[in-house]
């Protein structure tokens, strides 16, 4: 009798660690995922929007706010997961030296036999578009 509990007991253990396991994977490759796609995406979506005629003007670099932002918006939907909600914040964007501030929040649930955990995942970068001279 006893080694049967002890059996089930191994089994419930088990059980109970891959559950963990899984929710704790599935948490860090969202985090990792989101910090690499919005490191990627804004840096693509800044060099789009550089305002070519003014550099050939004033050879000053400059980005365009509008076309930034159409260019990270439809950029970030092209490459983000489907099964996921995303709230994007763009909290600056200055044109004259380009810099910009983005947070983006997306939420995460699991479930450990009965109770449903929610995490929200946040990752906020601070990007300056910096060239050669």
């Amino acid at each position: 009798m006893q080694q049967s509990f002890w059996g089930v007991f191994v089994v419930v253990m088990g059980i109970l660690t891959i559950t963990f396991i899984y929710i704790f994977q599935s948490l860090t490759i969202s985090g990792e995922h989101n910090y690499n796609l919005l490191k990627e995406v804004t840096e693509a979506a800044m060099i789009d929007a550089v305002d070519l005629a003014a550099y050939r003007d004033e050879e000053v670099i400059r980005i365009d706010r509008e076309k930034f932002v159409e260019n990270f918006v439809r950029r970030f939907a092209e490459n983000a997961s489907l099964s996921r909600t995303y709230v994007v914040k763009i909290f600056d964007v200055v044109e004259e030296p380009p810099k910009v501030t983005i947070e983006i929040s997306s939420s995460e649930q699991g479930s450990t036999g009965s109770e449903v955990v929610d995490f929200t995942i946040q990752d906020r970068i601070s990007a300056i578009l910096e060239t050669p001279y």
